[in-house]
């Protein structure tokens, strides 16, 4: 090796920083929330036996999604005691050696045992993904219950008073902002945002929603923290209305109405644009202008459309594009400044998880547990398509040079070799 390939190795170890080579996953949709990963060599080729790493089976029932920090995974979910009737459930935090997959702890945080609690069929009792500081991980489990975790499992604080009828039950996992911890509680009955003290878990403040007609008015939102205006936002997506709030108090920076509900795809935000959906029934994408105040529903929309709106997966941004697919299997690609549709693709199957980009591909995983990628472009240009064989509602999450993919049962460390 030349002198002057080692000096530029070094300027490029210099210049390079460290989540260049690797980032921990903190968060639904990772560290940006939005699905993107710096992380390059992930496999493109797998199935549940081709490229494993390894693979654990994972007590009870959760759709959280995996998140990863200092070499260890921490992942939710529901476990029916042996011998109980299924009523009662263990609210449990594990966490796993992401090298190993060995459990490292796994410990019950809320026993529940309202034997009403009813959620729908695709849901489960442990579907809000978990967020970590760095120091500590918040595990979030609706109206049963919030709760703070050193990362070797001792539990230093638990909230149960976010209190609402969550219809189908939860799904909006937490975010974190400043030292709070702000979490959307869309209920049948009640609606608000809360926001805890991410060291006491006493809550801080706490919003209600915007008044609405609407006798359908649950949602299952994860908000997202942008920077706009020269002030942080916190968007969050209810039924009925989107509603920026300010971090400091809760304030309503700016509102903007809409006609859906049950809304789930988490905020993406682009080209000074924050992109939402409207769920069900009909399912709109709305591009926002975030620089407004006050109710901003006849002002401030950039661009809308109805076709390849989905009702639970999340967008993707990527360059100039704004990906979309929907519940049903449908890839539409728009413009992401214009709205124009670039191009549609069938994939087939049924979507629940949103997408991933990363090293230069997008990564689809269908509820039937099926993972397509494909390259963004002009057109669809397949590159794989991976069958794990089982269901999988979960999102992507990555760490290094690995996909870790929950199914059914199973949490999986997808590899290359």
């Amino acid at each position: 090796m030349t002198l002057r390939m080692l000096r530029c190795i070094a300027v490029f170890v210099c210049l390079c920083p460290l989540w260049a080579f690797a980032e921990d996953w903190t968060e639904f949709r990772g560290p940006t929330g939005q699905g993107h990963s710096t992380a390059t060599g992930l496999p493109v080729h797998w199935s549940d036996t081709e490229n494993v790493r390894w693979k654990v089976d994972v007590p009870g029932k959760g759709w959280s999604s995996p998140i990863v920090v200092h070499g260890r995974i921490y992942l939710t979910t529901a476990v029916v005691p042996e011998g109980d009737n299924g009523n009662d459930r263990s609210l449990r935090a594990i966490c796993l050696d992401a090298a190993t997959g060995n459990t490292v702890w796994d410990v019950e945080v809320f026993e529940q045992t309202d034997a009403t609690t009813h959620i729908h069929g695709k849901n489960s009792h442990a579907s809000p993904t978990p967020i970590t500081d760095g120091q500590h991980v918040f595990v979030h489990f609706g109206t049963n219950g919030t709760a703070c975790l050193t990362l070797d499992g001792r539990v230093v604080w638990r909230n149960r008073d976010l209190v609402y009828d969550p219809r189908h039950g939860s799904g909006g996992s937490p975010v974190l902002v400043d030292d709070l911890l702000v979490v959307s509680c869309d209920g049948h009955d009640v609606q608000f945002v809360a926001a805890l003290d991410r060291k006491t878990g006493e809550i801080r403040w706490k919003k209600e929603r915007p008044s609405s007609d609407s006798i359908k008015k649950f949602a299952f939102c994860t908000p997202l923290v942008i920077a706009a205006e020269n002030r942080r936002q916190i968007v969050s997506v209810g039924a009925n209305s989107v509603v920026a709030y300010d971090p400091a108090d809760g304030s309503e920076i700016w509102m903007l109405r809409h006609p859906g509900y049950s809304t789930i795809p988490r905020p993406v935000f682009a080209h000074g644009l924050v992109y939402v959906c409207t769920s069900f029934d009909q399912s709109r994408l709305l591009a926002i202008r975030p620089d407004g105040r006050g109710d901003v529903t006849d002002t401030h929309v950039e661009w809308e459309s109805q076709r390849g709106a989905p009702h639970s997966p999340s967008l993707l941004a990527v360059g100039d594009d704004l990906y979309a697919i929907s519940d049903k299997g449908i890839l539409s690609c728009f413009d992401a400044e214009t709205g124009e549709v670039r191009w549609t693709h069938r994939v087939g199957g049924n979507f629940s998880a949103s997408p991933l980009f990363a090293d230069g591909k997008i990564y689809l995983q269908s509820e039937e547990g099926v993972g397509t990628v494909f390259a963004p472009g002009a057109e669809y240009e397949e590159l794989a398509r991976n069958d794990m064989k089982a269901p999988s509602l979960a999102s992507y999450a990555v760490d290094g040079t690995a996909l870790l993919i929950r199914t059914e049962g199973q949490l999986f460390r997808i590899e290359g070799r």
